[in-house]
C-alpha cells in the first residue's frame, strides 16, 4: 500500500480535505482502491461531545464512529463507506496510549513522545491498510508550526523514512497571499511554511497553492516556488483555484496533471482516467431548470458546515431532480419567538435536522404544525422526527403534554423517551444508537416508493426513540408508521399521508447521499417543493 501524506502552512481551512478528497476522486476514476483518514490534532477523543455551533457537523461511520466532517467529504467523493479506523485525533491516540499504559503493556518504561506517541500514531496509520487499498491518503489537521501537530508529523517522519523511497508522496497545501499595493503574488509565507516542515525532516513532493479573488499563478511564480522549495521543477507546484461548487475541483486539479504527478512520485502505472460518473453528475449540474428554496430549521445557525451534510444531500436531490436548490438556515428560536409564518412562508420546503438540548425546540416544534397544516413539503431528520411526533401528538391526538424525555425527564405523556434496552445499555456506557441499522419498509408508502426495496440501512446518532405505548393511537389519528427496526421494534420512519410529502426519519439518511447518488429521501423533498 502506497501513503499520501497531505498537510497544510500558513493558516487553516485552506481546503486540505476537499484537496485529499478530490485526488481519492481522480485515483479512483483511475482505478484504484483508496482509503483516506484524518489526523486531528485536538485533545477531544472524538468529536462527539464538541458543539458544532463552533466546530460544524459531526459525521457518523457504518460502524458507529462519530468523526470530523471531513469523513463526510471523503465518503462523497471516493464512493467508500469509510470505518473507525478513519479519524484519529490526539485524545484518542493518548487515550489509547495510557490504557496501554495502565494494563502493564509497556513492563514499567518510561512513557515519551518519542517514541510512545510517534509508534501510537504510526499504528493509526497503518491500520488503513486493509489487504484491499491500493493509496491511503492521510492528512493532517491544522498548520505546519501549531505545537499540538508536531508528534503527527514526527511519525510521518519516521514513518516515510522506515518504507520504501516510492512509497510515500508529500503534498503541502499553502497560501498564496495577493499584496494590493505591490500588485504581486507573495511566495514568502510558503516558503518559510516549507522550511519550518524540512526542519522536521519533512521534505514536499508537490505543493498545492491556493489563492484569492481569482489570482492566476505566473510560470515565473511557480519556478520561483519551485526553487526556494526544492522542487523538482514547475509542474510539482499545483493551483488550487476557487470554484463556483466543490465538485468542480477534482477536474480543476486533473487539467493541471495532479493524479498524474502524484502517480510518479510513488512509482504507479495506472489505466486510462474514466470520469464518465463524475462527470455525467456534473452536466446534471450545470444544466438545472427549476429552483427551489428550502429552509433547514436549525439551532447551530453561526457557522453553516453545522449542517453541511444535509445541505450538500440538498444539492445532490437538486441534480437529480433538474433544480437549483437554495438553501436557507433558518434559527429555531426566531421561529420560537416571530411563528413560523414570518420566517416559512416564502420556502418551498422545510427540513428540521437532529440536535440535543431544549433550545429552539418549540421553534421547530411550530415549524412542523405550519408545515403540516399548509401542506408543505417536511423533512424530519433524527430529532426532526421526534418533533414531528410530538407535534402530532400534541394537535392531532390532543395529547397536550406529549414531549420528550430529553426535554422533561418527568414527562407525563413522553411520546419520545429512552426505551429499556436504551437504559440497559447507558448504564453499561453506551449512551447512543451510533452507526447503521436496519429498517423494514411499509410496502405501499412514500418511503418504499422512494427507495424502491423493502429493506434498507442507514446511520443513527441519537439516544431517545418513539415511545411505542403511543403508537395505537397516533395510528389511529391518522399517523403511518412507515417503517421499523426489525430486530428491536423501533419506529424508524413516519409519513402524514394527508400531506403531499411530510416525512421524517429516525436515521441521519444525509450521511449516505452522493453526488452521483443522491438519496431517496431528499429527492421526495425536492421533487415535492418544485410542485
Amino acid at each position: 500500500m502506497k501513503y499520501v501524506f497531505v498537510t497544510g502552512g500558513v493558516v487553516s481551512s485552506l481546503g486540505k480535505g476537499i484537496t485529499a478528497a478530490s485526488l481519492g476522486r481522480l485515483l479512483v476514476d483511475r482505478g484504484f482502491k483508496v482509503n483516506i483518514q484524518k489526523l486531528d490534532p485536538y485533545l477531544n477523543v472524538d468529536p462527539g461531545t464538541m458543539n458544532p455551533g463552533e466546530h460544524g457537523e459531526v459525521f457518523v461511520t457504518e460502524d458507529g464512529l462519530e468523526t470530523d466532517l471531513d469523513i463526510g467529504h471523503y465518503e462523497r467523493f471516493i464512493g467508500r463507506e469509510l470505518n473507525r479506523n478513519c479519524n484519529y485525533t490526539s485524545g484518542k491516540i493518548y487515550s489509547n496510549l495510557i490504557e496501554k499504559e495502565r494494563e502493564g503493556k509497556f513492563l514499567g518504561a518510561t512513557i515519551q513522545i518519542v517514541p510512545h506517541v510517534t509508534n501510537e500514531i504510526k499504528q493509526a496509520i497503518k491500520s488503513l491498510d486493509d489487504g484491499k487499498t491500493d493509496v491511503a491518503i492521510v492528512e493532517v489537521g491544522g498548520t505546519v508550526g501549531d505545537m499540538e501537530g508536531m508528534p503527527f508529523l514526527e511519525a510521518i517522519r519516521q514513518l516515510t523514512r522506515e518504507l520504501p523511497e516510492h512509497d510515500c508522496c508529500h503534498i503541502h497545501v499553502s497560501l498564496l497571499p495577493f499584496l494590493e499595493a505591490a500588485g504581486e503574488v507573495k511566495t514568502k509565507p510558503t516558503q518559510h511554511s516549507v522550511k519550518e516542515l524540512s526542519g522536521l525532516g519533512l521534505f514536499p513532493n508537490i505543493i498545492v497553492c491556493r489563492t484569492v479573488n481569482g489570482i492566476t499563478l505566473s510560470k515565473d511564480v511557480k519556478k520561483k516556488i519551485a526553487m526556494f522549495c526544492n522542487l523538482r521543477g514547475e509542474d510539482y507546484i499545483i493551483h488550487n483555484k476557487n470554484c463556483k461548487s466543490l465538485y468542480e475541483v477534482p477536474g480543476m486539479l486533473h487539467e493541471q496533471n495532479f493524479d498524474k504527478i502524484v502517480l510518479e512520485v510513488l512509482n504507479l502505472k495506472s489505466e486510462e482516467i474514466n470520469s464518465s460518473q463524475w462527470n455525467k453528475m456534473l452536466d446534471k449540474m450545470h444544466s438545472l431548470k427549476g429552483k427551489v428554496k428550502i429552509a433547514i430549521v436549525g439551532k447551530y445557525v453561526k457557522v453553516p458546515d453545522a449542517y453541511i451534510s444535509i445541505t450538500e444531500s440538498l444539492k445532490h436531490a437538486g441534480f437529480e431532480c433538474g433544480a437549483d436548490v437554495e438553501v436557507e438556515i433558518i434559527n429555531a428560536e426566531l421561529v420560537e419567538r416571530d411563528g413560523a409564518k414570518k420566517w416559512l412562508q416564502d420556502c418551498d420546503g422545510v427540513v428540521v435536522p437532529g440536535g440535543f438540548g431544549t433550545r429552539g425546540i418549540e421553534g421547530k416544534i411550530e415549524t412542523a404544525k405550519y408545515c403540516r397544516e399548509n401542506d408543505i413539503p417536511y423533512l424530519g431528520l433524527c430529532l426532526g422526527m421526534q418533533i414531528a411526533v410530538i407535534e402530532f401528538a400534541r394537535n392531532v391526538c390532543n395529547i397536550k403534554d406529549a414531549t420528550s424525555e430529553e426535554f422533561d425527564i418527568k414527562a407525563k405523556d413522553p411520546v419520545i423517551a429512552e426505551m429499556a434496552e436504551q437504559k440497559r445499555l447507558t448504564m453499561k456506557g453506551g449512551t447512543m444508537r451510533l452507526g447503521a441499522y436496519d429498517c423494514e419498509l411499509q410496502p405501499n408508502s412514500m418511503t418504499h416508493k422512494l427507495y424502491g426495496k423493502k429493506n434498507i440501512s442507514e446511520r443513527h446518532r441519537h439516544k431517545f426513540e418513539f415511545n411505542n405505548n403511543y403508537k395505537k393511537i397516533m395510528q389511529d389519528n391518522g399517523l403511518l408508521i412507515s417503517g421499523i427496526n426489525p430486530q428491536r421494534d423501533l419506529v424508524e420512519i413516519i409519513e402524514n399521508p394527508n400531506c403531499k410529502y411530510f416525512v421524517a426519519s429516525q436515521f441521519h439518511p444525509e450521511f449516505k447521499s452522493r453526488p452521483y447518488d443522491p438519496c431517496p429521501l431528499f429527492i421526495g423533498l425536492i421533487k415535492a417543493s418544485l410542485k
